[in-house]
């Protein structure tokens, strides 16, 4: 069950990594997109380039990260009682979510063309996840309580 155990580890952190690369880029993409004039052409190009990076990249990712999470818990034995520092990553882990969901939907609205958010807004914005990143892997790595 150890090497099981390093192997789901193993796939956990590649799909933590790929995620967190959409979810650093998109917010960027989104800069991009609201700063561009209405008119452009370009526009159309960042549509698709969004699209593709959360249907391709980033809800795999994401769902990958999910699963292999709750594989680290069977495969660890994480039973019984749970430390806090694990409580604690297991908090952030669900902002990270919700932040996919509010960048999934920020991408709805730019596909409408709805979208009133300016390029500040995005950058931002685009620092949530660095903020959620460097608690996680504090929690993760030095087990503060």
């Amino acid at each position: 069950m150890a090497e099981a155990y390093l192997w789901v580890k193993v796939v956990h952190l590649l799909a933590v990594i790929s995620w967190m690369a959409g979810l650093f880029y998109l917010p960027r993409l989104f800069v991009y997109h609201a700063e561009s004039s209405a008119d452009s052409p370009i526009r159309e190009t960042f549509k698709v380039m969004e699209r593709r990076l959360l249907a391709a990249i980033m809800r795999p990712a994401a769902v990958v990260v999910a699963v292999s999470g709750i594989a680290l818990i069977y495969t660890g034995n994480w039973f019984g009682p749970v430390p806090w520092w694990l409580w604690a990553k297991l908090g952030f882990v669900v902002l990270m979510f919700g932040y996919h969901g509010v960048l999934k939907r920020h991408a709805r609205r730019f596909r409408e063309d709805a979208e009133t958010c300016g390029g500040r807004y995005f950058r931002v914005l685009n620092e949530v996840p660095t903020v959620l990143l460097i608690g996680i892997v504090i929690l993760v790595v030095v087990k503060p309580f």
